[in-house]
């Protein structure tokens, strides 16, 4: 039987992740990247193609300033196929994919909320989207068939497709992802006068400053094409941060009381696994000494009784003999593991 066949250009984290679960799922994959070693490691760790077919659809994983091109040199090859990018930005690129006859009903842009802290094709993995969003912008351009089954190859990766349009996901996505980049950016920048001594932050500042390691080139890519709703949401935070300098001006506690009401209703939005719907957990707090072997030591005693951590922090500052893990769990899950951990010695408290 022929196998279904696809082809992905760009060989980073989502791209080979991509190829890897289509591989396990017995699909033809053919990967390229101008960068000829992570084209190499990336096919490596997909294997072999058994079998090479006209591609069903082709994947542009490539940083967003080539995609246009990319697209463009791709179609000339597979006019048949369906094509989808997985860029960050979308109305600027569905606006210069209409101008393409023939291309423009065969286009779905598309965006996998998914991704980790370091890229390339060494950190991809065949689960990277499962359970997690997966935004699908149609136009009025597109073919409902070529939609269709780009959200039935988002379920075979295992994601969850949204339908929006480009405009909606542009606005929310400047608000949700690109301020927040620039917001650890500027925090990090803002923090370098402590030099050395930074490394006293407890995990509030680290978990705020762990956007501060991305790469200029491609948010630069990102936050340009990107650029007027990138404003217009920098000028909405920094209307709430003279909101706050105000209050703190003024000894103003109730209006800074209301400020923190409204966020901690935002806060309290947010699911504990990104794309999912909220779900509402109950939190172990575990102290761990400091000495190797203590974490690997918590999930064994998880596995142990099959239960499922949704989230976890850590806190611990150097020269601090112990730490404290806060594991995130299903109320079920997280009377059971405090019984479990209790009996077992650990100092565990549930919250």
């Amino acid at each position: 039987m022929t196998s279904r066949g696809a082809r992905i250009v760009g060989a980073g984290l989502i791209g080979t992740s991509i190829a890897l679960r289509l591989k396990e799922r017995g699909w033809s994959v053919e990967l390229s990247d101008s960068d000829t070693v992570n084209e190499a490691i990336a096919k490596d760790l997909v294997g072999e193609i058994a079998e090479r077919t006209t591609p069903e659809i082709v994947v542009i994983a490539t940083p967003p300033n080539s995609v246009l091109e990319t697209i463009k040199r791709e179609y000339e090859i597979n006019p048949n196929a369906v094509f989808i990018d997985v860029t960050s930005t979308k109305t600027k690129l569905h606006v210069e994919i209409r101008s393409l006859s023939g291309l423009s009903s065969r286009f779905v842009g598309t965006h996998p909320i998914s991704g980790r802290e370091v890229g390339g094709p060494q950190s991809a993995r065949s689960d990277l989207f499962d359970g997690r969003a997966w935004i699908v912008t149609s136009t009025q351009t597109e073919d409902l068939q070529a939609i269709r089954f780009v959200e039935e190859f988002i379920h075979i990766l295992g994601g969850v497709p949204y339908q929006m349009s480009p405009e909606e996901h542009d606005y929310l996505f400047a608000r949700i992802s690109h301020l927040p980049q620039l917001l650890s950016t500027a925090l990090a920048a803002a923090s370098e006068p402590v030099g050395g001594s930074i490394d006293l932050a407890g995990q509030g500042l680290r978990d705020m400053l762990r956007l501060s390691g991305s790469k200029f080139e491609l948010w630069n890519e990102i936050l340009l094409a990107n650029r007027d709703e990138v404003l217009e949401s920098i000028q909405t935070f920094k209307k709430k941060v003279l909101e706050i300098e105000e209050s703190l001006r003024l000894n103003d506690s109730a209006q800074l009381a209301n400020i923190f009401a409204v966020a901690n209703t935002v806060h309290g939005k947010l699911s504990g696994k990104h794309g999912l719907r909220p779900r509402e957990y109950s939190y172990l707090n575990v102290v761990i000494e400091d000495k190797p072997g203590q974490l690997s030591s918590i999930f064994n005693e998880c596995a142990e009784i099959s239960v499922n951590v949704e989230d976890l922090a850590l806190e611990h500052s150097p020269k601090q003999e112990t730490g404290l893990i806060r594991l995130a769990l299903s109320s079920g899950d997280a009377e059971r593991l405090h019984v479990h951990l209790k009996k077992k010695g650990w100092r565990v408290h549930l919250q």
